[in-house]
């Protein structure tokens, strides 16, 4: 691995919260992506919705699929700048740990009912997955990943909340950056959704094909692929403007990213902390990727079969609360606690509800 001075680096990482000794096959990073393969929650990902509930159709992705794509790009890109690559595939592996059942829809559900008590906020659950809520170890709760892993999966965090989360909250107070391989994951998770939620969204017949060459984008990018595969069918005219667009984005982001390491001339990782953020798109890209989002805003979220999606996982989600928290001995929770302590287990149970859970819950207290 050809690594630059100013990439992570497992050797000088600034640890994990409890101490173990080293692995003798596989560097730290390895470990915190193994010890997140094998998780409960990375395994419920697979019945979690991306846009679609997971029972709408089996072609459509998931929590669990979109995970794996971002890894691949984030991979891809961590191995063309010299970063470490292992912890680029570890953060975009978890950092979709925290979200609840029926995707943002269940988020913002989840985060009224949580108001008076902290609210909830998908980037600090998949941080509390994996600090606290994994429980298959003996010696500490957790996964114990390295501070590496850990600051990349905590890609927002108010300074109220930073203020109660110790080290990993300190960059957010201090306004300091996280490392090269976290920013590029951020970026590798808005290309993987922009591009495979327009495949899903004409899949399922909610975006037309119409619609997508009013894009001015896809409309350039299409006309390329029609004028050198004129006899190509309309799946495949699709999928490979689909492709050539992520690889414009991906050449963009390498080349845009390696020009900034060359003005800057990094010697280590806090150089990188300490500076501006350096991960980044052309600034016409970014304009692409804003028309992008804002197409996929208009066009697939707020559809009106998408939207009957959220009015029902509004409903779920609301009526699984109140019922919990009436009675939580039906989760197994003792009674005695507080009113605030009560509400966050609930919150955490229902957050690590998958879609079909949910479903089979909310029809069980229907029935009571």
């Amino acid at each position: 691995m050809n690594l630059k001075p100013f990439a992570a680096d497992p050797q000088k990482s600034l640890g994990r919260q409890f101490k173990e000794a080293p692995s003798k096959l596989r560097n730290d990073f390895q470990r915190d992506r193994d010890r997140i393969i094998h998780s409960g929650a990375f395994r419920r990902l697979e019945y979690k919705t991306q846009v679609f509930v997971n029972h709408e159709g089996d072609m459509f992705r998931t929590r669990l699929t979109h995970s794996l794509e971002v890894a691949q790009i984030a991979r891809g890109i961590a191995r063309t700048l010299g970063l470490h690559e292992d912890l680029a595939e570890a953060i975009s592996l978890a950092h979709d740990l925290g979200h609840t059942p029926f995707g943002h829809a269940g988020q913002t559900t989840l985060n009224q009912l949580m108001r008076e008590y902290g609210g909830f906020e998908h980037n600090l659950q998949s941080l509390r997955i994996v600090d606290v809520l994994e429980n298959d170890y003996v010696d500490f709760k957790g996964l114990n990943l390295t501070f590496e892993t850990r600051e990349g999966i905590l890609k927002h965090c108010s300074h109220k909340n930073a203020l109660k989360l110790g080290r990993i909250g300190e960059r957010f107070i201090k306004k300091k950056q996280p490392s090269l391989e976290a920013q590029l994951v951020n970026f590798a998770d808005e290309i993987a959704y922009n591009h495979h939620d327009i495949d899903d969204g004409y899949r399922s017949g909610l975006v037309t094909f119409d619609q997508l060459n009013d894009l001015p984008f896809f409309n350039e990018i299409s006309s390329e692929v029609k004028s050198e595969s004129p006899l190509i069918n309309e799946k495949q005219f699709i999928k490979s403007t689909i492709r050539r667009m992520m690889n414009i984005f991906i050449m963009d982001l390498c080349q845009y990213s390696q020009a900034q390491f060359d003005k800057k001339k990094f010697n280590c990782i806090d150089d990188v902390r300490n500076a501006k953020p350096i991960i980044g798109l052309s600034e016409d890209l970014t304009k692409k990727q804003q028309s992008l989002k804002q197409f996929l805003r208009e066009a697939l979220y707020l559809h009106p079969r998408v939207q009957v999606m959220t009015e029902n996982a509004h409903e779920v989600i609301n009526l699984l609360f109140k019922k919990l928290l009436q009675n939580p001995s039906l989760i197994n929770i003792n009674e005695h606690h507080n009113q605030h302590d009560l509400a966050k287990f609930v919150s955490d149970y229902i957050a690590g509800m998958t879609d079909r859970f949910a479903l089979q819950t909310y029809e069980k207290l229907c029935q009571h």
